[in-house]
């Protein structure tokens, strides 16, 4: 019987299953290949700080990187590209080489670097994610290794201001969606109708930019004039994690037991209330008994039901 593994990583929202972008591509690649991770997230967590995420823990083996983890996970015979050709298997790493180069920094620069999309969107979300005091620190020191990574990366001759960093990295992005969106052409993925170690990656790198809702949308307007990159990720959300375009999941039961436990627990709150209430009528002299109605969860109705309003 194999290990259990355990998968460590950043928290999701806006349909997504976890808004980093490693973080998605081990998630996207063990469902590709029936690895059975058990997915914690570090939200809320004081172990956010230690070491790289995502990180893979398998009895007393652990492991970040992606490709570090999908090697892992290949060893222990959950191989998503067994069907794959040589000539396949260097094209895929040929485009993963594209998307670090080409499309990581504008994504980088759209979550951490912008001053309008880091203030309004990032920084709030992790911030709510984090305990109290890294909740102060840690945005602001993963902002300043984003900004260096970019500029370590691009910042050099004959780009000297950071307008035209800023101006070139977009652009080598937006061409990096049009090749990917030419590479994927009608079919359902990059080599067939099966996923793949490239799926994987490409879709942790275009989910974020395509769900997330900045006010500067830079790429996502771009994205979304590529409608088989859109539905690309479409289609791996439904088919694989169970969300729908809208990002409401069928799986999302979780969310909602435990929300019908809270409204559970207030109603017979409530309900012990007014019970007591009813005894202590009952016992007055100067008030006759009288029966007073139980609260009680509505049974059917969709639009009426309690738990609309407590979902978030």
């Amino acid at each position: 019987m194999a290990a259990p593994m355990e998968l460590s990583c950043w928290g999701g929202d806006w349909g997504l299953p976890s808004l980093h972008p490693e973080s998605l591509t081990v998630m996207a690649y063990a469902k590709f290949s029936g690895a059975p991770l058990t997915v914690n997230t570090i939200s809320n967590s004081w172990r956010a700080p230690k070491g790289d995420v995502p990180v893979l823990i398998s009895e007393d083996i652990v492991i970040s990187q992606p490709a570090k983890i999908l090697n892992f996970l290949r060893k222990q015979k959950y191989n998503a590209d067994y069907e794959l050709s040589a000539k396949q298997g260097a094209d895929t790493l040929a485009y993963i080489a594209l998307l670090e180069e080409k499309l990581l920094p504008a994504l980088l620069h759209t979550f951490w670097v912008d001053a309008e999309n880091y203030c309004s969107v990032t920084k709030p979300w992790l911030a709510s994610r984090i305990a109290f005091p890294l909740s102060l620190y840690l945005p602001g020191k993963m902002s300043r290794e984003a900004l260096n990574r970019i500029l370590l990366t691009r910042g050099g001759p004959p780009l000297y201001s950071f307008t035209e960093v800023e101006a070139r990295i977009y652009r080598d992005a937006k061409e990096c969606l049009n090749l990917l969106s030419k590479r994927l052409g009608t079919s359902q993925f990059f080599f067939g109708d099966t996923p793949t170690t490239l799926d994987a990656f490409v879709f942790g790198f275009l989910a974020p930019i395509y769900k997330v809702c900045f006010p500067r949308l830079h790429l996502q307007e771009h994205l979304r004039q590529l409608p088989n990159l859109c539905r690309f990720c479409d289609d791996i959300l439904t088919c694989y994690f169970r969300l729908t375009v809208s990002g409401h999941s069928p799986a999302g039961h979780d969310t909602a037991d435990a929300n019908l436990q809270k409204l559970t627990q207030l109603v017979n709150k409530e309900s012990n209330l007014i019970e007591k209430m009813d005894d202590n009528l009952r016992k007055s002299p100067q008030h006759p008994p009288r029966k007073l109605t139980t609260l009680k969860l509505a049974a059917g109705g969709e639009g009426s039901s309690p738990l609309n309003r407590l979902s978030p």
